[in-house]
């Protein structure tokens, strides 16, 4: 037939329509205007007179962009009000939420600058991007392990189990091999050993998805805690130094201000993740098999009359993924340390609130990730400056943010339609 065009399931979807004055953007620029309202009041009382400093080098000497604390607290404080209340306007949503963000978070930062003892009064944002990027590397892994597992309809809770295994064979591994890339071949053999685990369990025999991630989660801290001590805490030297991997200068962009010192001065790891998201981005909306996969996670039962073999991708998806997310783990024990119990700590949990809050798109979830980093080093920055706030707090600063990011400014999103359900080939 002429004149037919084809979509596919994506443009299927359509959001649901808000009606009534109190919109979404409405209902989140009210908040933003609050909340930059008493960040003028609250942070502009509370600042000093002292000028606050961001220094486009790595310490307090060099160019920098300097206000004087009380002014910057109240300025950017009325402009998270401006952007709150322009989004009344119902248009440019993200830009104006973005823009509120950012200024909310300076009028804090001139307080909380101006307010720092004598000669810390300034904030290195070189360091600040470098440390941003460095946490929040393992979050990309861990959200792309996602997105290959939920683009697929396969739920990924196991993520915090995969980055574990691989933290741990790695560390094993290339301690035993004397070699960081050794290592990095066994971690992404052990985050897929998660993986097979949870493709068998819940796409074979149908184990509720987010059941067994969980039971993943517990398997990978229990068997890692079990080795570590019977044998890394009993012999150190043997089974848990690991080499390590050092940073590799890109010539000309190193030189680039703030962003080449803290991008192109860095590790195999963080280069490898950029890499990765513009591969599996252009993999998954612009080929074959990523047209399969969106398939396969939104209509399996169509993907399927088509000739898609539903439950081989599905396998080799989440297999794909777990060597993903390994790598990821390695990042802790072959970039920076050794490998100690429970070291991942919970982010990968805060990775999977990447992909949400990334809508499931592999771009989304870097930028996800990076603003998850930002939240963890701005508590390593206030921690040392001696900030008043507690110490406690700026330690759950990147969960906070998680909480806010999923609950607050995610709104709705859909997930693929065939996501956490099992396919019954019939």
């Amino acid at each position: 037939m002429t004149g037919v065009s084809t979509i596919t399931a994506d443009e299927l979807v359509v959001a649901p329509v808000e009606t009534g004055f109190w919109t979404r953007s409405r209902k989140v620029g009210l908040g933003l205007a609050a909340a930059g309202v008493l960040a003028a009041i609250a942070f502009g009382a509370l600042a000093t007179s002292q000028t606050a400093r961001f220094t486009l080098s790595e310490d307090a000497q060099g160019a920098a962009l300097a206000i004087d604390g009380t002014v910057g607290a109240i300025l950017f404080g009325l402009i998270a009000a401006a952007a709150g209340a322009a989004m009344f306007t119902d248009r440019w949503f993200p830009w104006l939420l973005g823009v509120g963000i950012v200024a909310f978070v300076l009028s804090f930062l001139c307080w909380q600058i101006s307010d720092a003892p004598a000669g810390q009064n300034f904030m290195p944002l070189v360091n600040i991007v470098r440390g941003t990027f460095l946490l929040a590397v393992p979050l990309i892994f861990g959200a792309l392990a996602g997105v290959l597992c939920e683009r697929s309809g396969v739920v990924n809770v196991a993520i915090e189990g995969q980055l574990l295994m691989g933290a741990f064979c790695g560390a094993l591994v290339g301690t035993m091999a004397a070699s960081a890339w050794v290592g990095l071949i066994a971690a992404a053999l052990g985050g897929a050993f998660i993986s097979l685990l949870l493709a068998i369990f819940t796409i074979r025999y149908l184990v509720d998805q987010v059941v067994m991630g969980i039971v993943l989660n517990l398997l990978a801290l229990g068997l890692t805690g079990f080795l570590y001590e019977r044998l890394m805490q009993t012999n150190q030297a043997k089974y848990n130094q690991p080499p390590h991997f050092g940073n590799w200068e890109i010539p000309l962009l190193k030189d680039i201000p703030v962003l080449g010192p803290a991008l192109f001065r860095s590790n195999l790891f963080l280069y490898l993740a950029l890499i990765l998201v513009v591969v599996i981005h252009i993999a998954l909306f612009r080929t074959r098999w990523g047209l399969r996969t969106r398939s396969v996670g939104e209509h399996p039962t169509a993907a399927d009359t088509l000739g898609v073999r539903v439950l081989g991708l599905r396998y080799r998806n989440v297999l794909l993924a777990g060597v993903v997310a390994g790598i990821g783990g390695a990042s802790y024990t072959l970039l920076l340390y050794s490998f100690t119990k429970n070291m991942i700590g919970g982010k990968g949990f805060i990775a999977l609130a990447a992909l949400i809050f990334g809508r499931w798109s592999p771009t989304g979830a870097l930028l996800a990730a990076l603003f998850f980093g930002f939240a963890d080093q701005l508590g390593v920055y206030l921690g040392a400056i001696n900030s008043i706030i507690p110490s406690q707090f700026l330690a759950m600063l990147p969960y906070l943010a998680t909480i806010l990011a999923v609950a607050g400014l995610v709104g709705r999103v859909r997930a693929p339609a065939a996501d956490g359900k099992p396919y019954i080939k019939g």
